[in-house]
Order: C-alpha cells, then sequence, then structure tokens
C-alpha cells in the first residue's frame, strides 16, 4: 500500500555515505543459507583489508551457524558479479562502497 504524505518531506537519510566518515555500510549475504534469509549489515572502514573483513566481521557472524566451516567459503560477488578477492586488498581497492552487498557460498 502506497502512502501519500501530506506536507514537503524533504528530510535526509540518515546512513547516507556523509554521516560515516572513513566507515562505510556493507551488506553480506550467505547465499543459500536458511538460517540467514537475507544479508546483515556491518559497519566497517573503508581501507579495511578484505582478509580481515572476512576473519574479523564475517567469521565470527557465520559461525552462529554450527555447519559454517571458514575453509568452505567460495564464490564471493558483488553485486552478483564475480569477486576476485584478495586478502591483502582493502574493501575500497575491490570496488566495495557504501551500501554494497557481498555475498558468498559455503
Amino acid at each position: 500500500m502506497t502512502v501519500k504524505a501530506l506536507y514537503d518531506y524533504s528530510y535526509p537519510s540518515a546512513d547516507r555515505v556523509e554521516n560515516f566518515g572513513d566507515d562505510q555500510l556493507v551488506y553480506v549475504l550467505w547465499n543459500g543459507n536458511p538460517l540467514f534469509c537475507s544479508a546483515a549489515c556491518f559497519r566497517v572502514p573503508k581501507a579495511m583489508p578484505f582478509g580481515e573483513f572476512v576473519s574479523g566481521v564475517v567469521g565470527p557472524w557465520a559461525a552462529s551457524d554450527p555447519d559454517f566451516d571458514a575453509n568452505a567459503v567460495t564464490n564471493w560477488t558483488l553485486f552478483d558479479t564475480a569477486l576476485a578477492a584478495d586478502a591483502s586488498a582493502s574493501l575500497a581497492d575491490l570496488g566495495v562502497g557504501h551500501k554494497a552487498l557481498l555475498s558468498f557460498t559455503a
């Protein structure tokens, strides 16, 4: 059902990139996992290396599923496009921007 405001609604979004400084929001989706049916959102530094992001952010989140095996994580994608996941490259260097969607298979 659509909603029509009865007045001029001109409030800027609270999660716009200008509000995060050197950080950004990154969404992560575990494809095909019934426990995590939607993406999780994390606030991380743009300069964080991808390997640190995976081990320090994604790993602890995904480990709440008892079937998670960090060694079985494959097929990283960025907005459904294959991602060459270089562990030493920063998120920014890999093209992961504010409110980007990363997904993987495990």
